[in-house]
């Protein structure tokens, strides 16, 4: 019997604003590959309890909506503020939520959405712990990073570029305890995976992250890796 086609996964983990999301999405429309950002799920988790007017570290609460979280809550526009992002950090270090979404994500990686033609052909997930938890065997992880001034710009100009008033300072402390957030919980805390490629988007464009990326994965395949 002929086994199924192996889904080709590429994990692209790093903080808030280091470009992991841009990247990970010209990835999945250069190799024609399905996209999930986790880090939306947890955000449509935090939308669900402060609109129910719970607080983003209610244990009991936070898992209930984590268990009923559904894929189409993930495109509500919402999902894009600050107060939501600033929830999502504090809902995602409950290690029973974590638990919750790990397995929706390992299915959508494992089970992507077919391609064109029909074909199943792998799936590009960005987030904070796709290449250490979520899909330790991906066939190319990136870990994405910035020095934390040139992403706090980055927010606060995306920010302003939206309409919402912002604060520089602001978004820079914001910023800081989300990373120490991100990086201190005890359960897939924040960090490269030993194999990943580690790319400093401080000095870099968009277009040239893509080319390090795609250098990267194009040697892995070249030499049988994935």
């Amino acid at each position: 019997m002929s086994q199924p086609p192996r889904s080709f996964i590429i994990a692209v983990d790093g903080p808030a604003a280091a470009g992991k999301g841009t990247l990970a999405r010209r990835l999945a429309q250069t190799l024609n590959l399905a996209y999930l950002d986790t880090g939306k799920i947890y955000r449509a988790i935090a939308a669900r309890l402060l609109a129910a007017g719970k607080a983003p570290d209610d244990i009991k609460a936070a898992l209930e909506a984590a268990i009923g979280i559904e894929a189409v809550a993930l495109d509500d526009p919402a999902l894009g503020g600050e107060p939501v992002a600033a929830a999502a950090s504090k809902v995602a270090v409950i290690p029973a939520v974590r638990k919750a979404v790990l397995e929706f994500q390992r299915e959508f990686a494992l089970s992507p959405p077919p391609g064109p033609g029909g074909k199943v052909a792998g799936a590009v997930l960005d987030g904070r712990d796709i290449g250490t938890v979520v899909c330790p065997d991906a066939g190319a992880k990136l870990f994405v990073t910035a020095s934390l001034e040139a992403r706090a710009h980055r927010r606060h100009k995306e920010l302003i570029d939206k309409g919402v008033e912002s604060i520089y300072a602001r978004v820079l402390q914001d910023m800081t305890e989300r990373d120490a957030r991100d990086s201190g919980r005890s359960v897939a805390p924040l960090r490269a995976a030993p194999d990943a490629l580690v790319i400093d988007t401080t000095g870099l464009d968009p277009d040239a992250v893509l080319a390090v990326a795609m250098a990267h994965i194009d040697a892995r395949r070249a030499a049988g890796d994935c």
